[in-house]
């Protein structure tokens, strides 16, 4: 499912850095750009919007003021360069807090915790957990090169010290991302921590037996401290 994102901001820098992160992920598309609350209004009120990108300093009316005002919010996540509105935002149940300036790795986490959302709230039932489209990708670098990575290609991950190696179907990537980094740049839907060195891709598993994952023949183990929300993880899979 795409979302359709509204950026506001008085800095045309930042509208720019949060435009061209945003063509790298496939389930986003930017609807429309405002530097004031007045031109924001005037967006929402003449096109469906389900995710704001908001600035909380700018000129006239604050980001949070602007916030308040509406009757029916969009998800916002607040983008700023300062970090004392954190918790007002927070209460304003904001789905994040980026603040400036910020990676492209957060930024996708950001946006991912609002796609979930997202998908919690359009799809009926229990079958929410929708796999990302089979083009989504993340950017991973290696030794002075950066690949692409299609989500769909990730068999699992294995924590290696300082770098972690990404099992594709037909290779591998070492990079110094941390398991916990790059977790968070995948969707949470698809990808599954099952141990304190490993990551999984849910639709690559081909067997459970025991304390262990099977994936392309490769026999992976399931840690103590992971197996018991792994174990209701899968329960609630089967019960779908």
């Amino acid at each position: 499912m795409e979302i359709k994102a509204l950026i506001i901001d008085d800095e045309p820098l930042a509208q720019n850095v949060i435009e061209q992160y945003a063509l790298k992920i496939p389930q986003l598309k930017i609807a429309g750009k405002c530097h004031d609350a007045i031109c924001a209004n005037g967006v929402l009120q003449e096109n469906e919007v389900d995710l704001i990108f908001l600035d909380i300093n700018m000129p006239k009316l604050s980001g949070i003021s602007f916030l308040k005002n509406l009757k029916q919010p969009p998800m916002v996540i607040f983008t700023t360069a300062y970090s004392d509105y954190a918790l007002e935002g927070f209460e304003l149940d904001a789905i994040d807090y980026l603040k400036k300036p910020f990676s492209f790795e957060r930024f996708s986490k950001a946006f991912f915790k609002a796609h979930e959302m997202f998908l919690l709230k359009n799809k009926p039932g229990k079958d929410f957990q929708e796999s990302p489209p089979e083009n989504a990708f993340v950017f991973i670098k290696s030794n002075k090169k950066t690949y692409k990575v299609k989500f769909t290609e990730i068999e699992y991950i294995e924590g290696l010290g300082d770098y972690i190696q990404v099992h594709l179907q037909n290779r591998k990537i070492i990079t110094n991302l941390s398991m916990k980094k790059m977790l968070e740049l995948l969707p949470p839907n698809q990808f599954y921590r099952i141990h304190k060195s490993y990551i999984i891709s849910i639709d690559k598993i081909e067997l459970l037996e025991g304390n262990m994952v099977q994936i392309n023949g490769k026999k992976l183990p399931v840690g103590n401290s992971y197996r018991q929300d792994f174990l209701k993880f899968i329960n609630e899979k089967l019960a779908d």
